[in-house]
C-alpha cells in the first residue's frame, strides 16, 4: 500500500501525466479508468503496472485479473487523487508501454478509408477525431508532424479509449504522401482553394481524407499531392469549421457513398 504523496512512484506517475518529454523518455504513458484499460488490453498494449484504490475501485478492480503479469500496487484515496489526471476514473490507473509503430505496420484492406491530420495541436480535437474514426469504421488515423502527443491524457480521455481501437500512426507529411502514393490511395485534401463540394467527390475507392489546422490549413506538399481538393460549403459568415466537426462530416460522407460496397 502506497500512502505517501512524496513516494518516488507517485512522483513518477505525476511526471508521466503532466509532461510529454517524460512519456517519450520513459517509453510509457498512463491510462485511467476501467473502460479505457479494457480497450488497451484488447488492443494488446503491454501494461507494466496497475495502481488501484480499493476505496474507489470496488468491483472494477477485477480487471487486474486480465493482466496477470503486471505489477499491482494499492494506493490510498489521497494518493490516487494526486496521481489521477481526472476524476471519476474508478480508482484504476495503468502504466502502459508506448508501442513503436510505423506506416508499414498498418494492415489495410484493398479499399481502405483513412483519416489524415497534419500538425494537429489540440488534444481534444485529436480525441474527437479518433471517436469519429472508430464510429465510422475508418481503417487508420495517420497524424503527420503532430504538435500534440498521441498518448496525452487529454487525448485518451476525449477519445474515450478510441486511441486503442483505431490504428494510429504518427509520421511526417513526406513519408505519409509517399505511403499513400505507393498504395494508390486517393488523397482528398480539405481546403478552400480550387475545391469542389465534398458530396460531389467520389470517395468509393481507396481514400485518404486529409485535413490541416483551422488557422493555417494544409501545407503546400499536401495541396500538390492531392487527387482532389474538397470543401464543406459555408453558407454563413464564418469560413471554417472545427477540424473534429469537419472530420465527422467528410468521413461519414465516405461511409454513405460506400454503403452498398462489399466489405
Amino acid at each position: 500500500m502506497i500512502t505517501s504523496l512524496t513516494n518516488s512512484r507517485v512522483k513518477q506517475l505525476v511526471n508521466l501525466q503532466q509532461h510529454s518529454a517524460a512519456r517519450r523518455d520513459s517509453g510509457c504513458f498512463i491510462v485511467e479508468g476501467q473502460r479505457e484499460i479494457a480497450h488497451c488490453i484488447e488492443a494488446d498494449y503491454r501494461i507494466t503496472a496497475i495502481f488501484r484504490c480499493s476505496d474507489i475501485a470496488g468491483p472494477a478492480a477485477d480487471i487486474t485479473s486480465l493482466v496477470p503479469n503486471a505489477e499491482v500496487l494499492d494506493v490510498t484515496a489521497a494518493v490516487y487523487n494526486k496521481i489521477a489526471y481526472r476524476g471519476s476514473t474508478e480508482g484504476l490507473l495503468a502504466v502502459v508501454e508506448t508501442p513503436q509503430r510505423d506506416l508499414q505496420d498498418l494492415r489495410l484492406p484493398v479499399n481502405p478509408l483513412l483519416i489524415v491530420l497534419e500538425s494537429v495541436e489540440k488534444p481534444g480535437n485529436l480525441g474527437a477525431v479518433l471517436r469519429t474514426a472508430d464510429a465510422a469504421g475508418a481503417h487508420a488515423l495517420i497524424i503527420c508532424d503532430p504538435l500534440t502527443d498521441i498518448y496525452n491524457p487529454n487525448v485518451i480521455r476525449s477519445s474515450i479509449g478510441a486511441v486503442f481501437t483505431v490504428p494510429t500512426i504518427a509520421t511526417s507529411t513526406a513519408r505519409c504522401i509517399e505511403f499513400l502514393r505507393q498504395r494508390h490511395i486517393n488523397i482528398l485534401t480539405a481546403q478552400l482553394q480550387d475545391s469542389l463540394p465534398y458530396y460531389d467527390t467520389d470517395m468509393t475507392g481507396p481514400t485518404a481524407i486529409v485535413m490541416g489546422t483551422e488557422s493555417t490549413g494544409l501545407t503546400t506538399p499536401w495541396r500538390e499531392a492531392a487527387t482532389a481538393h474538397i470543401l464543406i460549403p459555408m453558407n454563413g459568415r464564418l469560413d471554417s469549421l472545427n477540424v473534429a466537426v469537419s472530420a465527422s462530416i467528410l468521413t461519414y460522407e465516405a461511409v454513405r457513398q460506400r454503403r452498398h460496397l462489399q466489405p
